[in-house]
């Protein structure tokens, strides 16, 4: 690798480099340590080809999920069943992952702006500004969706398809145009623990000794030509269990089981 090559979207992969090592050492003990990370299906992650992947996930937090995920997928590249141990898989990580993130998440201070260098595709959300909903949506910019299908030819993408951290709100219809256009290998992720451990940006640990579980299922089975965006939306739903359907009033006895789950969670010291 030169020293100044670059990535399609002009960024120096030796800079992008040491940044993914930097902040990989900083958070490893977020997952590994304060709090531990249970993952499920990192075999699946190295049987996907090298481009045009898009993992679609469950969002709790701005930044944490994103960096688990870096640290699961190059883990699991590395060789590791379901494991994070011995963060010397960061040394060559790869370099070709992608995230989607909301701009102006990304523009709000120096830490973020950093993050951004690591792989943040931004875009503009056409249904809030200022962290507020609108009324009157805006149009979409080409230039975002561009960025996306350059990402996709590029390596894997990471999308967060319902666009905000607070759960079982609806999938945008975003994610379906994509997965239609560009035809990826889609992967859903779901993903649970990181809103009680981490602050709202997934910056700050807000509670120790939280189990966290990251699970990685099987790609989806997509007619990229017959399905409907919407059917597409709904598959999407249930692969990342945010479903309306999940919503459903929950046995008494099931209550008493996840009680004992969350007990489960919590890890002594």
């Amino acid at each position: 690798m030169g020293l100044f090559k670059r990535n399609p979207f002009g960024h120096i992969l030796f800079i992008k480099k040491w940044l993914i090592r930097i902040f990989g050492l900083i958070t490893h003990k977020r997952y590994r340590g304060f709090n531990e990370l249970q993952i499920e299906g990192s075999e699946i992650i190295r049987n996907l080809p090298d481009s045009n992947v898009l993992f679609i996930s469950n969002h709790q937090t701005y930044f944490a999920d994103v960096v688990a995920m870096f640290h699961v997928f190059n883990a699991s590249l590395s060789g590791r069943d379901d494991s994070i141990k011995n963060v010397g898989y960061l040394w060559q990580p790869k370099m070709n992952i992608y995230y989607v993130a909301a701009k102006e998440t990304m523009q709000a201070g120096l830490l973020p702006r950093i993050m951004a260098y690591v792989g943040a595709i931004t875009v503009e959300r056409t249904w809030r500004s200022k962290g507020k909903d609108v009324t009157e949506k805006k149009e979409v910019n080409p230039n975002d969706t561009e960025n996306i299908k350059i990402a996709l030819r590029d390596g894997w993408v990471i999308t967060f398809p319902q666009g905000t951290t607070k759960s079982f709100k609806p999938v945008r219809k975003g994610t379906a145009h994509i997965i239609k256009e560009h035809k990826p290998i889609v992967v859903p992720i779901v993903i649970d623990g990181f809103r009680r451990s981490f602050d709202r940006k997934g910056l700050r640990l807000k509670k120790k000794g939280i189990l966290q579980s990251f699970i990685i299922k099987e790609p989806l089975a997509i007619d990229y030509e017959n399905e409907t965006i919407e059917e597409i939306v709904e598959k999407v739903e249930y692969a990342i269990e945010q479903h309306p359907s999940f919503l459903k009033v929950i046995p008494a006895e099931e209550l008493e089981a996840q009680k004992e789950l969350d007990k489960m969670r919590k890890w002594e010291y």
